[in-house]
């Protein structure tokens, strides 16, 4: 075929290198993807957006900063103090000594790491079955996990509390780590992604080569979860951090997390703005530690994942 019949047969002028386009004038396959690898620039506008959007992310954290660098009658003022104060540090210690914050935070980082990795491991594992395996009262078993969802978790305190008193974990860490080991929206969330980046034929080729469930859970499905695993292992352990009714129900200020030790510096007649502010600051501090080592990781196995061929 001659340069001159294809210039005719893709509409474009001879020598060009223009896409081949379809006998109904639509770009072809590779046209398509060629379009669809192109990075695409923001414009103005949409760093205008992104810029007022950090903004509004960061003022609450930096106003905490303000507020945790002052006195309480600096922060009671009208207009209130919209640049750091000389006091952050001195209250800093104050709060860490008043609030027990080095128990406080090594019970928070046992409690909100075991219950993260468990939920990560137990989640995978019902996700995975509820995915790709076949069994009777499977929908049924889903439709029991995702009603949980719905019942307030109030409701349940007084017997859960009666439990943990029975076993003898009443004021123990144990008493906040095993009613939480699993969370039926971590279930959910991995079933749905393992929907949709699990093909059916990679747990059909384990099963030919003679692979049981367990090892087809933990040579073909970790890797392909392991971007989902991610994201449910740092929204879990952010939870669990912060979580405060619970761990307030059923532990004493001698055992305490860090949203229980919390209180204590609210406890005074008068309360101390400033104080309260600093022990939130330094209850922060490890979450934004973590997010900045590994939120990197969890962003690019994100994308890693969001990507198909």
């Amino acid at each position: 075929m001659t340069t001159e019949s294809l210039s005719v047969r893709t509409n474009a002028p001879a020598g060009t290198t223009n896409p081949v386009k379809t006998p109904a004038g639509r770009p072809g396959r590779f046209a398509l993807r060629q379009r669809a690898g192109r990075q695409h620039h923001a414009g103005p506008l949409a760093y205008i957006l992104l810029g007022i959007t950090a903004l509004l992310s960061i003022f609450p954290l930096y106003w905490t900063m303000v507020a945790a660098s002052t006195d309480n009658t600096r922060v009671s003022e009208t207009p209130p103090p919209f640049l750091p104060g000389p006091n952050l540090f001195s209250n800093l210690a104050r709060a860490w000594d008043e609030a027990a914050m080095g128990k406080a935070m090594i019970n928070s980082l046992i409690v909100a790491g075991v219950i993260a990795m468990s939920t990560v491991m137990f989640a995978t594992l019902a996700g995975f079955a509820f995915a790709k395996l076949r069994f009777k009262g499977r929908n049924v078993l889903l439709m029991l996990v995702i009603g949980t969802m719905m019942v307030p978790p109030q409701l349940g305190v007084v017997p859960l509390f009666m439990m943990m008193a029975e076993l003898g974990w009443s004021q123990q860490l144990p008493a906040v780590i095993f009613p939480t080991l699993v969370s039926a929206v971590g279930v959910f969330f991995m079933r749905q992604y393992l929907s949709e980046a699990l093909p059916d034929e990679l747990v059909e080729a384990g099963r030919i080569d003679g692979a049981h469930s367990l090892r087809i859970f933990w040579s073909i499905v970790l890797p392909v979860a392991r971007p989902a695993m991610a994201v449910l292992f740092m929204i879990t352990f952010v939870h669990a951090w912060n979580d405060f009714f619970w761990p307030f129900v059923v532990l004493d200020m001698t055992n305490p997390t860090v949203p229980v030790a919390l209180t204590q510096l609210s406890a005074g007649y008068i309360r101390d703005q400033s104080l309260i502010m600093a022990g939130a600051l330094l209850g922060t501090l490890p979450l934004l530690v973590m997010f900045i080592v590994f939120g990197r990781q969890i962003v690019s196995g994100v994308m890693a994942g969001a990507v198909k061929g």
